[in-house]
């Protein structure tokens, strides 16, 4: 039997998802990650270096990024890289720098898992695990992370229809870990002026099919540093439930995407404008502050 594509014009094909869809559950999923409430009205920011590269580095970051409004910090131990000989990240010496970020600023973290084998390591630091795009449908992975029961952010892989990336989701749901978020990071398209497409329509499609949250990943859908800012607003304005942005504090020398990293003062600027359009649509950017409210 062959099932039927889902098209925009049907949106009741979102029955196909049957723990992700809305048929599931009508309402949105808001779960809480240490304080952090993600899938409400309030607007997440994960923010922070690509890759963990040394203490100095990820501790100024993170510093910054917490003053600026960022509500989790991110920060990758293990790094996928398209080239074998680039910098791959510090493994276990990254997450414990990243458990001592999260001590110094409170900020709960974000960090990618690779492999089935690292799964259990990376949950003793990590309070949000990543699957990134090339993982995407990795299904033992996928498996095996969904049984961990950690909030996991999963990222689109860079060529999956919102189709298959729902059923990724669906891999893990039906583990029975239901903290799950979306994020879109852009797709590999004909363009070759960004790194990738960030398809921004993606947002509100995976919104009306799935109660799910969605994220949006500007730094990975464009690759240019100028670019992140405008893309993180554009985001914000079509129902982002939230971003994650690289920052670092001097991403000249950073050692993975420097290109698309912003410098704290740009993040801080972006903060503020976003906070703006995020008061326009009647939402408002979650804080630390938020947490005491």
């Amino acid at each position: 039997m062959i099932m039927e594509a889902i098209t925009c014009d049907n949106p009741n094909n979102n029955s196909r998802y049957p723990l992700a869809g809305r048929n599931n559950l009508k309402s949105k999923s808001i779960f809480n990650v240490n304080g952090v409430k993600i899938g409400g009205t309030e607007i997440v920011v994960m923010a922070g270096p690509c890759a963990v590269e040394s203490q100095e580095q990820l501790l100024a970051t993170a510093r910054s990024v917490m003053k600026s409004g960022a509500a989790i910090l991110r920060g990758g131990a293990f790094k996928p890289r398209t080239s074998p000989y680039s910098f791959q990240g510090l493994g276990q010496k990254g997450l414990e720098l990243l458990a001592e970020a999260r001590l110094d600023t409170g900020l709960p973290i974000v960090s990618e898992v690779m492999d089935t084998r690292q799964v259990e390591l990376v949950s003793q630091y990590a309070d949000i695990l990543q699957v990134g795009s090339r993982n995407m449908q990795n299904f033992p992975l996928l498996a095996e992370v969904g049984k961990s029961k950690k909030p996991v952010l999963l990222k689109r892989g860079m060529m999956a229809t919102i189709d298959e990336y729902l059923f990724a989701a669906e891999y893990l749901l039906n583990q029975g870990n239901e903290q799950v978020i979306l994020c879109e990071r852009g797709i590999r398209t004909f363009e070759t002026s960004t790194r990738n497409t960030l398809d921004l329509s993606a947002i509100p499609v995976l919104k009306k099919l799935s109660h799910l949250p969605v994220f949006a990943d500007p730094s990975h859908g464009t690759g240019h540093r100028w670019l992140v800012p405008d893309m993180a607003k554009a985001a914000i304005a079509v129902g982002a439930d939230g971003l994650l942005v690289e920052v670092h504090n001097n991403p000249e020398e950073a050692l993975c995407d420097g290109s698309q990293s912003l410098h704290p003062e740009e993040f801080e600027k972006m903060m503020a404008d976003i906070g703006r359009i995020a008061e326009a649509i009647g939402r408002a950017i979650f804080t630390k502050e938020s947490i005491l409210s």
